[in-house]
């Protein structure tokens, strides 16, 4: 199912529902740009949620902005465990629930 180039379906989806997607885009946009909290570090956040969520699509054009950003391969190493740490210690916590008082 995935593949990049569904990417290319985004204007048919847009057109089906332009006012959405135009706030989505932009809202999207404003979001990532350099801020409070530069910009390598947004997108080191986006690849670490990508990894979280498993979404390649996401993960593919975040690592590519950190990249351009400026992360480095230890970086993005350190953004993978840091979200499967997040992702295990949910599982942990959620095992709360399992448990007879």
């Amino acid at each position: 199912m995935y593949d990049m180039n569904h990417l290319k379906k985004l204007g048919t989806l847009g057109k089906n529902a332009s006012e959405t997607m135009k706030a989505f885009q932009a809202f999207d946009s404003i979001t990532l740009q350099e801020g409070v909290i530069p910009v390598k570090y947004k997108e080191l956040m986006a690849v670490a949620v990508a990894l979280t969520t498993q979404c390649p699509y996401c993960l593919e054009i975040h690592k590519k902005n950190a990249i351009k950003a400026g992360a480095t391969q230890e970086e993005l190493a350190e953004a993978t465990f840091v979200s499967a740490a997040l992702r295990a210690g949910a599982a942990v916590v959620h095992g709360t629930h399992l448990m007879n008082d």
